[in-house]
């Protein structure tokens, strides 16, 4: 009887991703961004108690450009969502999928003992997990 290998989200999620200060401009905030990939940077808590924040550039999109609000005067606080919802590395991605799905998600930083370690998407799940994807096998 063989076994299928469950595809956990810590085997799919991208360990790189930007984080920022909620106080920032937009501006400052897309400035800083080196994985731009991620389509999204998360905001760091202020605080112990405080909740981490997620700001997707569909965001910067509709609440930004195209209300025609300059960047350079819009804090990145006004437009985050926060809190959000977190994936934990041991879900199955099918679980993943399925709180996505659940709960209108298209990406969600992955924390493990209360510190942000990765970011999952709906691309990451499929990609590397459901079709073991490699770019260098064009």
């Amino acid at each position: 009887m063989s076994e299928e290998k469950i595809t956990r989200v810590r085997d799919v999620m991208k360990t790189h991703f930007d984080m920022i200060e909620g106080r920032m401009t937009v501006m400052e905030a897309l400035k800083k961004m080196k994985h731009v990939e991620n389509k999204s940077l998360i905001v760091d808590k202020r605080h112990e108690d405080d909740e981490y924040g997620m700001l997707l550039l569909s965001d910067v999109a509709k609440q930004v450009l195209a209300l025609d609000r300059s960047p350079e005067r819009v804090n990145v606080y006004e437009i985050m969502s926060k809190p959000v919802l977190a994936v934990d590395p041991g879900m199955d991605i099918r679980y993943c999928a399925r709180y996505f799905e659940r709960f209108g998600l298209t990406r969600a930083p992955v924390v493990d003992c209360g510190k942000v370690v990765g970011i999952v998407s709906y691309t990451d799940m499929v990609l590397k997990g459901l079709v073991k994807f490699d770019p260098s096998d064009k």
